[in-house]
């Protein structure tokens, strides 16, 4: 599957606008951690889940498959007093990659009624993936959706305009813990404008990582085989490849850093260097030991976690912790 071609120009300009704005601005230089997933970086991540040291993903993982059926049954329930009976459930997944871990839940879903799911992915690797692994799931009907996740999630909800969908619940799945790739004032808005978009019986399962000591954590984001340092400096390689620049990927480094609960991952220039890119209008200076900010992974308190359900609109009614990694799956209703 591939991305109309009226979507192309337009995802190539903002990338472009978005990493000058980052690559120029004052104090702490930043890039938009959702461009570290073209192809090669939707790869890399992949084989970054599949890693010892990086133990959330095989504990998103677990819990879904043990807790499929439990999930899917809450999504019966609401259906014929809140959406005029029928069966049928409608499934978003936000930033879906490849739906690998997400099988389960659909298959649980679909043993009781049709299912509709729409993968929200900007990435068309990751899109095309998620269509080969689902594609033998009976009663599975798959609608991608090539957006950012409230876009995207306005493509689907709007799915109910049409008959035969119109009566039934949605559960959106916001899994892997990307929600802690945003600060925390960010996430509450994000969490707030996804609820505006939901109504009554539909459904949020969220998924989020837990603080754990440090050591831990410094060693999921800095593996000892170099594939968290290659996903990080691939960036630098897209904005050469896509935007014109001439990032000299040997003169950066990938460094972590751990504070206010949260990962940090930058790019660390080892030496003074000078990178041209068309769409700044001037050559970009870096000092040597000058880092670019590419992600923030914050961690959650589970005591937490209610507050943010209901700063955010929803109602807090199942919750599943892994025993192995620290890792929570909510089950949270939209009143």
């Amino acid at each position: 599957m591939s991305i109309p071609q009226t979507l192309i120009d337009p995802v190539l300009t903002g990338f472009a606008a978005d990493v000058a704005d980052g690559l120029t601005q004052p104090g702490q230089r930043t890039l938009p951690c959702k461009y570290l997933y073209d192809e090669v970086g939707s790869r890399l991540f992949e084989a970054i889940c599949a890693l010892p040291e990086y133990g959330l993903t095989a504990a998103d993982i677990r819990l879904l498959r043990q807790h499929a059926d439990a999930i899917a049954a809450t999504m019966e329930a609401p259906m014929g007093a809140g959406h005029g009976g029928g069966a049928g459930v409608l499934v978003a997944e936000l930033g879906s990659g490849s739906a690998r871990k997400t099988r389960p839940m659909l298959e649980a879903l679909c043993r009781r009624a049709p299912v509709l799911y729409l993968p929200i992915e900007i990435s068309p690797w990751a899109l095309a993936r998620s269509q080969r692994e689902l594609a033998d799931v009976p009663g599975l009907e798959i609608a991608p959706q090539p957006f950012e996740y409230l876009a995207g999630l306005a493509a689907a909800t709007a799915r109910r305009a049409t008959p035969r969908w119109r009566q039934h619940p949605m559960l959106v799945l916001f899994l892997g813990s990307t929600l802690g790739n945003f600060a925390p004032a960010e996430a509450r808005t994000l969490l707030r404008a996804l609820r505006r978009q939901l109504r009554p019986g539909d459904a949020l399962l969220l998924g989020v990582d837990l603080v754990k000591p440090k050591a831990q954590l410094l060693a999921a984001y800095d593996d000892p085989a170099g594939v968290t340092a290659a996903f990080n400096l691939n960036l630098l390689a897209r904005i050469n490849r896509e935007l014109g620049a001439d990032f000299d990927l040997r003169g950066w480094q990938h460094r972590v850093r751990f504070r206010h609960h949260r990962i940090e991952m930058h790019l660390r220039s080892r030496r003074e260097q000078i990178v041209r890119l068309e769409a700044a209008a001037a050559p970009l200076h870096f000092r040597r030991g000058e880092t670019i900010w590419t992600e923030s992974s914050h961690k959650f308190r589970l005591a937490d976690l209610d507050a943010l359900a209901a700063a955010s609109g929803f109602q807090p009614h199942r919750q599943w912790v892994d025993s192995i990694w620290p890792f929570a799956e909510n089950l949270w209703l939209s009143a």
